[in-house]
């Protein structure tokens, strides 16, 4: 075994960067890496891997029950209909993550949303995902961006979307199983 690739106390060899947190195994186990199809929650990750630029994951994973709760279950129409007083709300409440370029960002990608017809972020989102990869066999072999994550991110921008970074957006890839960056040893991995 690796040092990538850690025992949990249930047995099960994972991705080292799970640790001992409950709650990120769990998150390991049943969504890392796992095919994620739908407008609303691709919508949903693409904003909370916005608000994650910068800080660790796992601060928005504990976060996440608030932020859908806040954001109206990130469904874009109730979103895009926020104002000045709801960014206010936003940005006194310690439960998330309090960065008005962030908020905002949210709340314009959600009214770019509404020019959507159903199903077309899932779409657009997938249609960048490659058609293979080899599995890394360390952590050392994951990118930080690839050539798809830096076309998803230029063609979003383009669309008027913010806080879609070609690094977001490959963390978008991972979380959303458009790629699977489950490292050999993993049990995630066969």
């Amino acid at each position: 075994m690796t040092l990538d690739v850690r025992t949990g106390p249930d047995g099960l060899d994972r991705c080292a960067w799970v640790g001992d947190d409950t709650e990120y195994g769990r998150y390991h186990d049943e969504e890392w890496g796992r095919p994620l199809h739908g407008d609303r929650a691709l919508f949903e990750k693409m904003c909370l891997e916005g608000f994650q630029a910068g800080l660790s994951w796992i601060t928005i994973l504990r976060k996440r029950p608030r932020f859908r709760e806040v954001f109206a279950g990130f469904e874009p129409a109730a979103i895009a209909a926020f104002g000045d007083d709801d960014i206010a709300r936003l940005m006194a409440d310690a439960g998330i993550i309090r960065n008005r370029l962030k908020i905002e960002a949210t709340i314009s990608n959600a009214r770019l949303m509404l020019d959507l017809e159903p199903g077309e972020l899932d779409a657009f989102l997938w249609s960048f995902a490659p058609a293979s990869r080899a599995r890394p066999s360390s952590f050392a072999e994951v990118p930080a961006t690839t050539a798809e994550s830096d076309a998803m991110s230029k063609a979003l921008k383009k669309r008027g979307f913010r806080f879609v970074g070609s690094t977001t957006m490959y963390a978008l890839m991972q979380s959303a199983g458009m790629v699977d960056d489950h490292v050999d040893g993993c049990w995630r991995a066969v």
